[in-house]
Order: structure tokens, then sequence, then C-alpha cells
């Protein structure tokens, strides 16, 4: 099977409902409560969250105007390929940019990046979560794919 089929066949069978992404990935000390954070300070949904005694083995939160992350608990053995707790970041984009700005701001949250107008197009602002972890969002949606 060359690339091209095995792409083919990967697209017949993906399940209703869900395309491939990208899916950015985190690990937090209090995986608990940093998906409470993001779901009732942020406004990302809580997709699944699939436990292991007292730790997240694996979390999907959605953001409600498309894409989502994967979250755990703290793993050392997973360092290899997951960022340490605090030291993630993420752009999301948002058309309510503003609402969201006060909303976080409102309820206290870490503004690392007051809201502004960027040169390229862009209204944007950036938290911090209560791990460190940093989260942008803003209106830019990127550049559009070459042709």
């Amino acid at each position: 099977m060359n690339t091209t089929e095995k792409q083919q066949t990967q697209t017949a069978a993906t399940p209703a409902g869900r395309a491939p992404d990208v899916w950015p990935t985190l690990q937090a000390h209090d995986a608990p409560a940093l998906i409470d954070f993001l779901v009732g300070t942020v406004g990302f949904l809580r997709t699944a969250v699939y436990e292991d005694g007292d730790r997240v083995a694996h979390a999907e939160l959605d953001w409600p105007e498309g894409g989502a992350i994967m979250l755990g608990s703290y793993d050392e053995k997973a360092e290899a390929w997951c960022l340490k707790p605090g030291t993630f970041g993420a752009y999301v984009v948002t058309d309510h940019v503003d609402d969201l700005y006060g909303r976080l701001t409102d309820a206290g949250v870490e503004i690392i990046r007051e809201i502004e107008d960027q040169p390229y197009g862009s209204r944007e602002f950036a938290i911090a979560d209560p791990e460190g972890n940093k989260w942008s969002f803003g209106t830019y949606r990127g550049s559009p794919r070459p042709a």
C-alpha cells in the first residue's frame, strides 16, 4: 500500500463527526484543577477525561469555535515527548476576543499581555493558567493556504 492509498483508507475509516486534526498536548501537576480552570473559567468543553486512580491518564478539551487539546497528569517518563508542566503555550482563535478578555479579567485570571490590536490584523491578549502555561487568544486565523 502506498502513502496515498493509506491516507484514503484512513480518511474513509474516520468516524463521523471529527476529521483528522492537530492536538497540542500538555501535562499538569494538578490536572483536575487545570481542567476545571480551562473548562469553568476559560470556556473549553470537557469532551473526555479518563482517570487512573488519582491521576488524569488522558483528557480531551474542545474549544467551542474549533480545535482541541489533550492533557494529563505529569509523568516524568513522558517528558521525552510531552512538555513539563508550566512550559506549554498555545494560540487560540476566537471571534469573541473582547468578551473573553472581559470574562477572564473579571474572574481574576493572570493577564500576561493586555488586549491589543496587532499590526497583522489580529486583536489578542494572553493569560497564564494556574500551572504557568501561556495561552494567547485572538482573532487571527492564519494566512490562507497556498494554492
